[in-house]
């Protein structure tokens, strides 16, 4: 359910300090850009303004509103998750080193749960690496992973061998926004008024233009009025994992849709969306640094754009087919308790994430089909 700011609880008076401060920095980088940033500009500074963004600063992000978290992740659901994730995993290490590198591992549980699950099958990993960008969550992941045999990077490594995971990377990687006006593309970006921050359209530059026209290409014209985003920086990530991938399999897994349900004439407005205290709300103005933003995933263009740097597009299905498909329920009969259910639901329901999170597997060197697509690939629908 979308909240409005009005039924929204109040911050802390430190956290809308905390706001306030980013809220200056922002402003200044407006001024300074002669009155206007792309929407991408401003979600960036937003979500990792240097010791102010929110991924950036001190606040706990995951876990249960009771912990003070925002939202829960799938691996802080259950790790049941992580031994799905452990069954692809195995059966991709007999055609490649048993090396994991996961990107932006929040918490560090899935690192810790998924470990412990090939640990359990017998499946010793040779290195485990996390790229994180967040000085707090790599603080996070260091408290809960100590004794481990863990090593974090600034930046992704060149020619790796084994398995990248990306569980919930793409959806908060900046986007830029676009509106059809008179048959064009303007884009809506971010101007000051009386020192509040409000959205402001101009129009749209060569490269925003003609990724507007080639969706209009593939779904037909969108109509007057219409909005949504596109995600310019998470195709590029898709195609850098080209270099970072030599051999393997990279799963990227997040709430998204093939391109025609994207960018449905319906969706009048694309899939914008924050996080703030387990309420879900649609104003990415409000109180800069303590919302998480986030859009939905193109998965067309991820795999268009994986596709297009060399690496083979290996399998996308729901998130319920690929762990049901990794045995989960198999799981959840040897260790059966009202608990694990209660987690297996929320996994697998299409009232929860099992339908709306999707998994997408692209990699080089793997000729056997991959166990996690077994069953329901929707690959055909890219």
């Amino acid at each position: 359910m979308v909240a409005t700011r009005s039924t929204l609880p109040p911050p802390e008076p430190l956290a809308a300090e905390h706001s306030a401060r980013l809220h200056v920095a922002i402003a200044a980088a407006i001024r300074s850009a002669g009155g206007w940033i792309p929407f991408d500009r401003y979600m960036e500074l937003a979500l990792y303004a240097p010791g102010l963004g929110y991924y950036a600063a001190g606040a706990r992000k995951f876990g249960d509103s009771a912990a003070g978290g925002d939202f829960v992740t799938a691996p802080e659901i259950s790790p049941l998750f992580a031994a799905g994730l452990a069954t692809q995993a195995e059966q991709a290490f007999a055609r490649v080193p048993a090396r994991i590198v996961e990107f932006g591992a929040g918490s560090g549980v899935l690192a810790r749960d998924l470990l412990a699950a090939l640990a359990a099958r017998g499946v010793m990993v040779e290195r485990y690496s996390i790229v994180e960008l967040s000085p707090d969550l790599v603080a996070r992941q260091r408290a809960l992973l100590q004794g481990r045999d863990v090593e974090w990077l600034s930046t992704p490594p060149d020619g790796f061998e084994g398995v990248m995971l990306a569980n919930e990377v793409l959806d908060v990687m900046p986007v830029r926004l676009f509106v059809k006006r008179g048959g064009a593309a303007r884009e809506r970006g971010v101007g000051l008024q009386d020192d509040r921050l409000l959205f402001v359209e101009r129009d749209a530059d060569v490269e925003l233009s003609e990724a507007v026209a080639g969706i209009e290409r593939d779904v037909g014209p969108l109509p007057e009025g219409y909005g949504s985003e596109v995600g310019l920086a998470a195709a590029a990530w898709m195609r850098s994992s080209a270099g970072w991938l030599a051999r393997g399999l990279l799963l990227a897994i997040d709430y998204g849709f093939p391109r025609r349900e994207y960018y449905h004439p319906q969706r009048l407005m694309g899939t914008l969306m924050c996080h703030y205290r387990h309420h879900a709300h649609a104003d990415p103005l409000w109180l800069p640094g303590l919302n998480d933003i986030t859009a939905h995933v193109d998965f067309t263009a991820m795999a268009d754009a994986a596709h297009g740097a060399g690496l083979d597009v290996l399998g996308y299905t729901t998130q319920a087919h690929f762990l049901m498909n990794c045995g989960l329920l198999d799981q959840l009969r040897a260790g059966h308790s009202l608990r694990r259910a209660n987690e297996v639901q929320r996994l697998l329901s299409e009232a929860e994430m099992g339908e709306l999170f999707k998994v997408l597997a692209v990699g080089r060197g793997l000729a056997d089909p991959l166990v996690g697509f077994a069953r329901g690939d929707r690959i055909g629908r890219l």
